[in-house]
C-alpha cells in the first residue's frame, strides 16, 4: 500500500474551499493529470455518488470509476471519503478545516494499492504520486 498526503492553509473561507473540493466536476481545473471527471449525479459530493475519471499518468491513459463512501459536513471539519470501484485500486479523503475568519486548512489523503508488477515500482511511484498531489494542492490553492 502506498499512502501519501498534502496539506495547505489558505486565506479563503472554508465553505468556499469546500465548494470547489467537493465538486468532482471541477477536478480537471486543479488536478493536473485529470483529463475528465464526471460525477453522477452532478453536484456536490453525497454518499453513493459515482464518478468516471479519465487521467494521464506515466504516458498512459487510465480510466477509473469511483464512489463517494461518506460525507461529513457537521462538526469541526468538512470531509468526504472516496474509493475506486474499477481501474486503479485506490481510496482517500478530502477535508476542509475552518480556522476562523477567512482561513481554512485543506487536507488531501490518498492510498493506492499496486498490483502485479506495479508492486516492484512502489518506492518510485510513492515519490511521483506524492509530488503530483502536492502540485495538485498548489493548483487548488491558486484557483481558490
Amino acid at each position: 500500500m502506498i499512502e501519501f498526503s498534502a496539506t495547505a492553509e489558505v486565506a479563503v473561507p472554508a465553505d468556499r474551499a469546500w465548494a470547489v473540493l467537493a465538486d468532482y466536476a471541477r477536478d480537471a481545473e486543479w488536478r493536473g493529470q485529470v483529463v475528465s471527471m464526471v460525477p453522477t449525479p452532478a453536484g456536490p459530493v453525497e454518499p453513493g455518488q459515482r464518478t468516471a475519471e479519465v487521467m494521464r499518468f506515466a504516458g498512459r491513459t487510465l480510466r477509473n470509476d469511483g464512489e463517494v463512501v461518506t460525507v461529513s459536513t457537521s462538526g469541526t471539519a468538512l470531509r468526504f471519503a472516496w474509493r475506486t470501484t474499477s481501474g486503479v485500486d485506490a481510496g482517500g479523503t478530502r477535508e476542509v478545516v475552518p480556522l476562523g475568519g477567512d482561513r481554512c486548512r485543506i487536507l488531501l489523503h490518498t492510498r493506492v494499492r499496486p498490483t502485479g508488477a506495479e508492486r516492484y515500482y512502489a518506492p518510485v511511484a510513492r515519490f511521483v504520486l506524492q509530488r503530483g498531489l502536492r502540485a495538485d494542492l498548489r493548483r487548488l490553492v491558486a484557483l481558490l
